[in-house]
């Protein structure tokens, strides 16, 4: 049986992710594993923004991503399980590769809309889609529809 000592769940703060985490909680409860919950202030939504709005845009997805990772933070330690937590700007598929490649971690979990066909194009691919095609380590894909 495998063995997971590291565990990654980006975060987005969603009513999914809560369901993603719920797994990913269930999974390092069986691993005594360490949780890695990781936010990732998506940088295309405010550099879209006006010049004159973008510090407080991202001073508003900062405030709702700490509250997504405190989530994480007492979903994991409720289960006895030791947590970190990272915030970090840019491409949210970027990031979380970086991440996985920079913290050695051996599992990711993340959610996904389920969307096919039209739907997944209009969203040019999920990010869920664009980690599993880049890592060489399970992704456990939980979807939150």
């Amino acid at each position: 049986m495998a063995s997971y000592e590291q565990i990654l769940v980006p975060t987005d703060g969603s009513k999914g992710s809560e369901k993603t985490l719920e797994h990913a909680v269930s999974v390092g409860r069986a691993h005594d594993a360490t949780i890695h919950a990781l936010y990732v202030v998506d940088q295309r939504r405010y550099l879209a923004a006006s010049k004159d709005t973008q510090d407080d845009l991202v001073q508003s997805l900062e405030e709702e991503g700490q509250v997504a990772l405190d989530d994480a933070v007492v979903a994991a330690e409720e289960a006895g399980l030791a947590v970190e937590t990272e915030m970090r700007q840019g491409i949210p598929h970027k990031e979380i590769l970086s991440s996985i490649e920079d913290d050695g971690l051996d599992l990711v979990v993340m959610g996904t809309h389920g969307r096919t066909g039209r739907d997944r194009v209009a969203n040019l691919g999920s990010v869920a889609e664009r980690v599993i095609g880049n890592v060489d380590v399970p992704v456990m894909v939980v979807n939150i529809e």
